[in-house]
């Protein structure tokens, strides 16, 4: 008998077995299908949230998401990583930090609640049913997104670990080499007050990862399970990290918030940088014969 044969069948009968198995697998809340943002939140009440996620005592305010979605970043999330938008993120994070209360301005939303009017003015809807206007709460702050930076493959080592090392290893090297990528993320967060148009704070967030994958196919499944979630890390991961990581700044820096102010004329009435012919003197500016040596 073919020896060679022996190591072929052991694989057709392994993987038999485990298409029998297949069923088998389904785990409910696998921490390998998660990302930064999870648990739930229900008002200011959550559950199962991230440690590492900055929270606040009571809300500063409503806040409504605003996304882009004719930048070139969302194009690129929504057509390339086909990941959903990232107000989906931000609302559980937001709710989840007590920081704001959110409320509902998306088109899809927007539509919702215009609908259940609708039903109410044609009569269709039970007595009582309260659509009537003056309910809906207002939005004192727009917090708007952006990814600033995006790469699947920020570090590659490539060939540069065989070539350095040379000799019998340098092709097992170069094989690694060229499948450890660096995902990483730059993302911004921007908070606007919707009553005056003035921006109230601004953060940027980071976050990267490695995925070493051919860990496995050159030392064996044992080597990669020893990588733990290092292995097939999606790039959506490595987003919704950034982006809890410039909420996090965010929160920060509003806990201390200190509003701006411009001495003299105040927001909008001028400026301290005026020019000829244009904004009125500083009130603290000295006469010209004081400033001029006779």
């Amino acid at each position: 008998m073919d020896n060679t044969r022996l190591p072929l069948a052991a694989l057709a009968l392994g993987a038999l077995c485990l298409t029998g198995c297949e069923t088998t697998d389904m785990q409910m809340g696998s921490q390998s299908a998660k990302t930064v943002a999870t648990g739930s939140a229900a008002g200011s009440a959550s559950a199962n949230t991230n440690a590492a996620l900055e929270k606040c005592a009571s809300p500063l305010g409503t806040v409504s998401l605003v996304e882009n979605q004719s930048a070139g970043w969302y194009t690129i999330i929504r057509n390339e990583y086909k990941l959903p938008p990232t107000a989906n993120l931000l609302r559980l994070l937001v709710q989840q930090s007590n920081c704001f209360v959110v409320v509902e301005r998306s088109a899809a939303g927007m539509n919702a609640m215009s609908r259940e009017r609708q039903l109410m003015q044609s009569g269709e809807m039970r007595q009582g049913s309260n659509f009537g206007a003056g309910q809906m709460v207002a939005s004192d702050y727009a917090l708007s997104p952006e990814i600033v930076f995006s790469n699947q493959n920020a570090g590659g080592v490539g060939g540069a670990l065989g070539g350095l090392v040379g000799g019998r290893y340098s092709g097992v090297l170069s094989a690694v080499g060229g499948s450890m990528q660096t995902k990483e993320a730059s993302a911004m967060l921007t908070l606007v007050d919707n009553r005056s148009g003035v921006q109230v704070s601004a953060s940027e967030g980071s976050a990267a990862k490695t995925d070493f994958g051919a860990f496995g196919s050159v030392f064996g499944g044992s080597a990669a399970a020893g990588l733990g979630g290092y292995t097939n890390t999606a790039q959506g991961k490595v987003i919704s990290a950034a982006f809890m990581d410039a909420f996090n700044q965010m929160v920060v820096s509003l806990r201390n918030y200190k509003a701006q102010t411009v001495q003299g004329q105040g927001l909008g009435g001028g400026g301290r940088l005026g020019v000829d012919g244009g904004a009125a003197p500083s009130q603290t500016s000295a006469p010209a014969t004081n400033r001029t040596k006779k």
